[in-house]
């Protein structure tokens, strides 16, 4: 019988990484006896003591079968103590940390199961999804970036690592890896508005509005794409398609508090003050704590105010800019809102 033939499938117990950790000759026989025997053999009560890493790892295995996941972790905790090195065991242990939802613990067992083997494609994937989940998105694209060195083709590597490369504001990076992953599957909603967020984040609007065009070809009812997409004209100096997609965006959630600011700022743009006003206050009443619609407001009653020649107004603008200032102190051009600020309040 050759080794193929001897080797449990993943179903009965055994992953790939199986067959990279080699047993002694005199114990491989064993691995052709049926699950359900080794399952009498190893859950009796009290034959935990001198048991195996092998041993261990298989009742680890039937537990989990039987939703015993905290003990199948202790089982493959004593059979890493038992072996240091034991790869089949950490790959399970981070699977079953992810289930119980400790991702810290998930995470080092993954890390260890990617050093024991540097061509385990799914420890690396199933390393960055935990890092991606915990936030960590500097050491999720180390992982992601060596699962796609693993398989060129993964359509789900390479979206996600372009995800990460984003959030840390690696945009080429981001680039490069979602490009990809269009190629590998170009019609994918998620794939096209992260493009769009990453082409906008980096001004080339144009292939950012495409982007987005593309992800509402595959769901026309997404209104935080419509919102971005807007984001995107608005840049472009389209202000009047921008605003209709404003207001689709608002009649799918009007509690859209993005969607009113930009709102108010096409009404700005055409001159139109007291809708952007009332946009403005529409977002604040759902995030009152939004310093940069302050700001936009404070603005936006400067100019009534400065048009009717109103001080009230002018008090109620620099109200709003103390406000911002008071939520984000080191906000972009701060100063220059200082400077406002006290020319306007004389």
């Amino acid at each position: 019988m050759s080794r193929r033939e001897t080797r449990m499938t993943d179903n009965e117990c055994f992953s790939e990484p199986w067959a990279k950790h080699s047993l002694p000759r005199g114990n491989r026989s064993f691995l052709i006896i049926p699950v359900c025997v080794i399952a009498g053999l190893f859950l009796v009560p009290g034959c935990g003591n001198g048991q195996s890493a092998v041993e261990l790892y298989v009742d680890a295995v039937m537990l989990r079968e039987l939703d015993q996941n905290e003990l199948a972790a202790e089982k493959l905790n004593s059979a890493v103590k038992a072996d240091k090195d034991f790869l089949p065991a950490y790959s399970l242990l981070g699977r079953i940390y992810e289930h119980l939802d400790r991702p810290e613990e998930s995470a080092a067992a993954y890390e260890k199961a990617t050093q024991l083997n540097a061509w385990s494609f799914e420890d690396h994937f199933n390393l960055g999804r935990v890092y991606q989940g915990l936030r960590q998105f500097a050491k999720a694209v180390k992982a992601y970036a060596r699962a796609c060195e693993l398989k060129p083709d993964h359509f789900e590597a390479h979206l996600q690592a372009a995800r990460s490369y984003y959030e840390v504001s690696d945009y080429a990076d981001a680039l490069t890896y979602g490009r990809r992953a269009g190629q590998i599957e170009p019609n994918h909603y998620d794939l096209q508005k992260l493009l769009g967020d990453i082409y906008k984040v980096q001004k080339d609007y144009t292939p950012a509005i495409d982007a987005y065009q593309r992800a509402l070809a595959i769901d026309s009812n997404d209104p935080a794409v419509l919102t971005s997409l807007a984001a995107a004209y608005v840049n472009t100096g389209e202000v009047e398609p921008a605003k209709q997609l404003l207001e689709s965006a608002l009649e799918l959630d009007p509690n859209q508090a993005v969607a009113y600011q930009y709102l108010g700022y096409c009404h700005l743009l055409l001159s139109e003050g007291d809708l952007a006003i009332q946009n403005y206050k529409r977002a604040l009443a759902i995030d009152e704590n939004d310093w940069d619609t302050l700001r936009q407001l404070g603005a936006a009653y400067m100019l009534k105010a400065l048009d009717e020649n109103d001080s009230r107004l002018k008090a109620a603008a620099v109200m709003q800019w103390r406000l911002s200032l008071d939520i984000n102190p080191n906000q972009p051009q701060g100063n220059k809102l200082r400077q406002l600020i006290r020319k306007y309040s004389q």
